[in-house]
């Protein structure tokens, strides 16, 4: 006969399929019980579950490469950055607002963009911020709140308010996971309600990223993959609905 910690790990592992994030706060409420007894069965359970920050995802879907690290990551697939970045310079058009999403892919799109062009440019990361400010004809957005210096980007009520008064024409988004099945996911919380906000505004939403992020899923999830336009890698476009090419990737890796 199944147990009650049997059946809430398992009604909390269902749960973790269907949302891929869960906060602490929002387990407790769907199993009915109190936050102590929750942090329990998942600390009882770490083969299943990881406890991140107040935040409950499958164990399974922890990467072992460790915390997201900008300092790290500015050098980590460089060229693939660029080429993905080349790919999707296209579609950077003056005298339009364009967001760029935070890490150290989009860098490399933005000093591709001539110094004539004039566009708005919003952004929320500091090492995006200094390379947009190098560009004379670009008027500069930035958002705030709370700093976070893992990725070097801020976060929080202000920095959205800010968000939801401008119109967006373009969206440049980065991912530190790309899968089939759990979509677009990032190693830091604060960043996915900015990502999700931000595609609910712009115009057209483009992901742009390189091949080591296929098959790789991270803690916060944002979009699933056929939300986007199109999605830049190193190899060039894959449009909206190219799940099919994911899996493939996928499956050959």
């Amino acid at each position: 006969m199944t147990s009650r910690k049997e059946q809430r790990v398992a009604a909390l592992s269902d749960a973790l399929g269907v949302h891929r994030v869960l906060h602490l706060r929002e387990a407790a409420s769907l199993l009915g019980v109190s936050l102590m007894t929750v942090r329990r069965d998942v600390a009882e359970n770490p083969a299943q579950f990881a406890y991140l920050g107040g935040h409950i995802v499958h164990a399974a879907n922890i990467e072992g490469e460790g915390p997201y690290d900008l300092a790290k990551a500015a050098d980590r697939h460089a060229a693939a950055k660029r080429a993905a970045s080349a790919h999707a310079f296209k579609h950077v058009h003056a005298d339009e607002t364009v967001f760029f999403d935070c890490g150290t892919t989009l860098v490399h799109l933005i000093d591709l963009i001539p110094d004539n062009l004039p566009i708005t440019a919003v952004c929320y990361a500091l090492n995006v911020a200094d390379r947009l400010s190098r560009k004379p004809n670009i008027s500069l957005v930035m958002l705030g709140g709370l700093y976070h210096a893992s990725s070097g980007s801020f976060a929080g009520e202000s920095g959205r308010e800010t968000l939801s008064r401008l119109g967006i024409n373009t969206a440049f988004l980065t991912a530190a996971g790309i899968d089939a099945r759990r979509g677009a996911t990032c190693a830091n919380f604060h960043e996915a309600p900015i990502k999700m906000q931000v595609m609910d505004i712009a115009q057209r939403n483009f992901l742009v990223t390189d091949n080591s992020k296929i098959g790789r899923v991270r803690p916060a999830y944002f979009a699933a993959l056929d939300a986007f336009d199109a999605i830049f890698t190193e190899d060039g476009v894959l449009g909206t609905g190219a799940l099919s090419g994911f899996e493939a990737t996928d499956a050959a890796e």
